[in-house]
């Protein structure tokens, strides 16, 4: 293989891999060194001079002419007079060779290796390239097509066709993508696996959610709007927290826009993601409030030592604090960063039982279940349904039946019970 044909091929490869000229000059230059090195030990006095547009490598190795007698004749940048008169007879001593080497002077084990370290060299450039621009963009909205779909995780091709992961773990879970879907992710974090970088991305991360509202609300996107936090469960509920700097903007109304404009936009793209938008508040209490929106709250003691907050609500409260499958307590929790409990107020507390006073029917473990999700007396139980109870809690369908079987009746013996008591009391007078 020829120099014209060894800097042309990998040029070309060079190009195809977006290297500018510089780089690919500079990783020419460096390649024929490293070989000038392995042949002779030392390249500092030679010269490499390269013409990548027309494929020309020229090596010249700069040699100082002294006496054949000389104690240097052994020295890499000296040349001893008999030797350099057979390059050229009128060489005197003092006089400096320029003597060129050819590629093929090389061997063609050498020039082979050349190549493959070339190659190499660009390839481990392309990688690190990658990793740099991607590093950059975490936390970005990226935009790929779908490659191929696994099981655990499916392979995004972005316009440069770099390759995106985006894990089951960080998709929506009502996503469902074939080969050749257009995906919106945001850039979630770039490992490096044995010298690769990898690029995870996210459709679940609450950078996502951030950045699609940055695109639909331009107070958003102009700072005038701050969003404070944003808590998520992917494809089923949302709380952003908000927070204006002008006082002439109402930040819930800005982000979600007339008719819900805005929001629509973004709950699109999250399939049907259910957001909340709460206006920020340094008053601890009214946050709360309103981070368990759409619920009422009558009243709540808070523990900032603990960092829990028992919540009172009336009994057809219970349920809207709580949301499907606990999803709104969850998320109120985790915006305010504090534990919240929720309680129903008693209310008609003589008409109604404690689950603890079921503990002879009931197991422990069951009412534990049913006060995680704020049901602490039977007829809170009852008023949830069947179906709500088991997607709530970890219990089984047939556990959940035999729990209302138990409960109602406790309820028809104590109503028996009342009304003897009324009878026998009429009878008395």
């Amino acid at each position: 293989m020829n120099s014209n044909v060894l800097i042309e091929s990998f040029a070309e490869f060079a190009r195809s891999k977006n290297i500018d000229r510089p780089t690919m000059m500079s990783i020419l230059e460096e390649v024929f060194r490293t070989m000038i090195r392995k042949k002779y030990d030392d390249d500092s006095n030679f010269d490499v001079i390269l013409n990548v547009d027309k494929g020309d490598l020229e090596i010249y190795r700069n040699r100082e002419i002294v006496d054949d007698n000389s104690e240097d004749i052994w020295d890499l940048d000296k040349i001893p007079l008999a030797e350099a008169q057979k390059i050229e007879p009128d060489y005197e001593v003092g006089e400096s060779v320029a003597e060129e080497i050819k590629l093929e002077d090389f061997g063609r084990r050498a020039v082979l290796m050349a190549r493959q370290t070339l190659i190499q060299r660009v390839k481990d450039l392309e990688r690190d390239n990658l990793y740099q621009a991607y590093k950059d963009q975490v936390g970005e909205i990226v935009v790929g097509e779908v490659y191929q779909v696994w099981s655990r995780e499916a392979l995004i091709l972005d316009k440069d066709e770099n390759e995106l992961v985006l894990p089951k773990g960080e998709q929506i879970p009502k996503d469902r993508y074939r080969k050749g879907d257009t995906v919106r992710a945001v850039v979630h974090r770039v490992e490096v696996l044995n010298g690769t970088p990898k690029i995870i991305i996210s459709r679940a991360a609450p950078a996502f959610l951030e950045r699609l509202m940055e695109q639909e609300v331009p107070e958003i996107y102009d700072g005038l709007i701050t969003i404070k936090n944003i808590v998520r469960e992917p494809g089923e509920r949302a709380k952003v927290a908000v927070e204006s700097y002008d006082d002439r903007i109402d930040p819930v109304g800005a982000c979600v826009g007339m008719k819900g404009s805005r929001i629509h936009a973004v709950v699109r793209e999250l399939e049907n993601e259910n957001i909340d938008i709460i206006n920020y508040t340094n008053n601890l209490e009214l946050y709360i409030q309103r981070a368990l929106s759409p619920a009422k709250i009558g009243s709540m003691k808070i523990n900032e030592q603990t960092g829990r907050v028992s919540v009172f609500l009336k009994p057809d409260q219970v349920s809207l604090a709580i949301g499907r499958g606990g999803a709104n307590i969850k998320l109120a929790s985790r915006l305010v960063g504090m534990e919240i409990d929720v309680f129903r107020e008693a209310e008609d507390f003589e008409e109604d039982i404690a689950l603890d006073e079921f503990t002879d029917e009931i197991e422990g473990w069951v009412i534990d279940e049913l006060k995680k999700i704020g049901l602490d007396t039977g007829r809170a139980v009852l008023a949830v349904n069947k179906e709500d109870l088991v997607r709530r809690t970890e219990l089984e369908e047939e556990t959940v039946e035999e729990l209302f079987r138990v409960i109602r009746q406790e309820f028809e013996e104590q109503e028996e019970d009342e009304q003897a008591e009324t009878q026998n009391s009429g009878d008395a007078q």
